[in-house]
């Protein structure tokens, strides 16, 4: 059985986690050179942006500064997919691995919220957490389609083209 999580405990965890995906996407869009997949990383970066704001907005402590210090201070570079990417730039991978990257990261934010959501007992904190995995599918979704544009992949859209043909 998992741990309960107050919904200050799981506010900071969220705040700290979609600042670390927020300092992902601008860094990989940073780097990237497709400017459609760039594009899809600011997209994503800016959402991030927002769920922060809505996570900070309800959390009553006061390690983190104010908001626009703590969206502005350095990434975590100790934190798992920043390093994942960090990597992937060196070996000129980035583009895809950055995406692959990005795909495990939403997966897991949507595991994660979900879980907290469900012991959240502060109606209006649940809901925004449950806001937040709808858009987090929606950010698979984006991405999913992105990799498969990067890899030349059949695109969703296309799909029933080539069953048809």
């Amino acid at each position: 059985m998992g741990k309960e999580y107050t919904v200050q405990e799981a506010l900071k965890l969220a705040i700290q986690a979609e600042k670390d995906s927020m300092d992902f996407y601008r860094r990989a869009a940073a780097v990237t050179k497709n400017e459609r997949a760039k594009k899809v990383l600011e997209l994503l970066a800016n959402e991030e942006v927002g769920h922060l704001k809505s996570f900070f907005d309800h959390y009553k402590g006061g390690e983190f500064g104010d908001l626009k210090s703590y969206m502005e201070s350095p990434p975590n570079k100790k934190n798992a997919i920043f390093l994942a990417l960090e990597k992937a730039i060196d070996e000129d991978t980035h583009e895809q691995k950055a995406l692959e990257i990005a795909l495990k990261e939403e997966k897991a934010c949507i595991e994660q919220y979900t879980l907290l959501a469900k012991d959240i007992v502060d109606p209006l904190v649940r809901k925004i957490f449950e806001q937040v995995v709808k858009e987090t599918q929606n950010h698979y979704e984006m991405i999913e389609d992105e990799y498969m544009h990067v890899m030349t992949m059949v695109h969703r859209s296309d799909q029933d083209i080539y069953v048809r043909e």
